[in-house]
C-alpha cells in the first residue's frame, strides 16, 4: 500500500520538485500540494494522508501552527510530519520539535534522504538532518546533568545487546550502521529498538537518544 503524502510550501518550484521526486518512488503517492496552511488542513482531512512534507513558510499560518492544528484534530490515520528547516537555530529546532514532527531536514538534503525520511515518518520513526542531530547532542552535553540514579532502575532492565544498540544509536549511528557494527541483521536491530522503546517508555529515536544522555550513559568527548 502506497504512503499517501501531502506536499506543502510557499514556493511552486519546491512543491513541484518534491511532487516529482516523491511521485517517482514506487511506494509513495503524492495526493496533492498546497502553499496554504489552512488549505493543507482541509486536504489532510479529505485525503487521509500518512505524511505531510512541508516547508516552514506557508500562506495564512506557519508550518508550526499547521502541525499543532492537525495534531489537535486527531485525524485517522494521524499524519506524520517531515519539515524542511531553513536554519538550525535553537529556537527554530525547539519550536518544530515541540509541535511534534517525525523528521527535520535541511535544504541540502539529497533526494534519497527525503524519500527515506518520508518512509521513516510513515513508520513512526524520526529522521534528523546531521546538523540538527549534532546540535541536539551538543545541547545534551552542555545542559545540567540529571541525577543518574533516577534512571538506573530502567537501565538495569537492559540486556547487554540492548545497551549496545542504545549507545550506538545515541552516537548517531543509523539502523544499517548499527547492524554492521554488531554483525546482526536489520530485523534484529529493529527488534532491539522496539524492546528498548517498551522498556524505557519512549516513543521514538529522539527520545532514546535523550534517555541515553540523561541517564549518563554517554560521556562528553
Amino acid at each position: 500500500m502506497s504512503i499517501r503524502v501531502l506536499v506543502c510550501d510557499e514556493l511552486p518550484i519546491v512543491r513541484d520538485g518534491l511532487r516529482t521526486l516523491l511521485g517517482s518512488e514506487p511506494d509513495v503517492s503524492v495526493v496533492d500540494t498546497s502553499d496554504s496552511g489552512n488549505h493543507a488542513i482541509m486536504l489532510a482531512r479529505t485525503h487521509r494522508v500518512d505524511v505531510i512534507v512541508t516547508g516552514l513558510k506557508l500562506r495564512g499560518i506557519s508550518a508550526v501552527n499547521l502541525i499543532h492544528k492537525i495534531n489537535a484534530e486527531k485525524l485517522t490515520p494521524r499524519p506524520r510530519f517531515v519539515v524542511f528547516a531553513t536554519d538550525d537555530s535553537d529556537d527554530l529546532v525547539s519550536s518544530v520539535f515541540q509541535a511534534g514532527v517525525n523528521g527535520i531536514l535541511m535544504p541540502d538534503a539529497t533526494w534519497e534522504e527525503v524519500a527515506a525520511a518520508v518512509r521513516a515518518a510513515a513508520a513512526g520513526q524520526t529522521t534528523l538532518a546531521p546538523r540538527i542531530a549534532d546540535r541536539l547532542v551538543d545541547w545534551f552535553r552542555r545542559r545540567q546533568p540529571y541525577p543518574e540514579e533516577v534512571f538506573q532502575p530502567a537501565v538495569s532492565t537492559l540486556t547487554p545487546r540492548e545497551r549496545q544498540v542504545l549507545l550506538l544509536m545515541a552516537d548517531g549511528k543509523s539502523t544499517e550502521e548499527v547492524a554492521t557494527e554488531l554483525s546482526i541483521g536489520l530485523t534484529t536491530v529493529r527488534t532491539h529498538v522496539y524492546r528498548l522503546r517498551c522498556k524505557l517508555n519512549v516513543k521514538d529515536r529522539a527520545q532514546l537518544v535523550s534517555f541515553a544522555y540523561r541517564a549518563g550513559l554517554m560521556q562528553p568527548a
